[in-house]
């Protein structure tokens, strides 16, 4: 497995968000949570994220296929938010969101603290994240009757 990450502009929105879409397609159909889903948004919000002086997103690359994405925010006190990252459907479970997360905090290495939100009831997702050192925080948000959020942190000054 050869991972690397492009660090994105404007000129890659449109390929973010066909990829956004086809990876979160399967997770709208299952928790049909429509006005949340990052399946259902606008290459034109993407645009508007790219555009924030906070953030940064990154192309995921296999080889020299891209296989995903992840978006990273800045907040206050060496604190950055994962929201999203994605693999394509055809790449997932070969521990590619695994190995990006660990380039992220080389390449973040003033981080004193990660956060994410993810579902809930997909225990495979939050297996994942526990298994790499996140914790929840206690906090939720029910999204429908199917499906609630539920948000991590990862603290690396304790």
């Amino acid at each position: 497995m050869d991972i690397s990450l492009f660090k994105a502009g404007r000129n890659e929105a449109a390929i973010i968000h066909e990829m956004q879409i086809k990876a979160f397609k399967p997770l709208l159909d299952t928790y049909q949570d429509h006005e949340t889903s990052p399946a259902n948004e606008s290459v034109e919000r993407i645009v508007d994220r790219l555009n924030q002086f906070y953030t940064e997103y990154y192309i995921i690359k296999n080889m020299d296929t891209s296989v995903g994405a992840i978006r990273i925010v800045s907040k206050d006190n060496h604190t950055y938010k994962i929201s999203p990252i994605f693999i394509l459907p055809e790449y997932q479970g070969k521990g590619i969101a695994q190995h990006v997360l660990s380039i992220v905090e080389e390449i973040y290495n003033d981080a004193k603290v990660w956060e994410l939100v993810t579902i809930l009831q997909d225990h495979k997702l939050c297996y994942i994240y526990e298994k790499l050192g996140y914790q929840q925080t206690g906090q939720e948000k029910p999204i429908n009757d199917r499906m609630t959020l539920v948000f991590y942190k990862k603290n690396l000054s304790e």
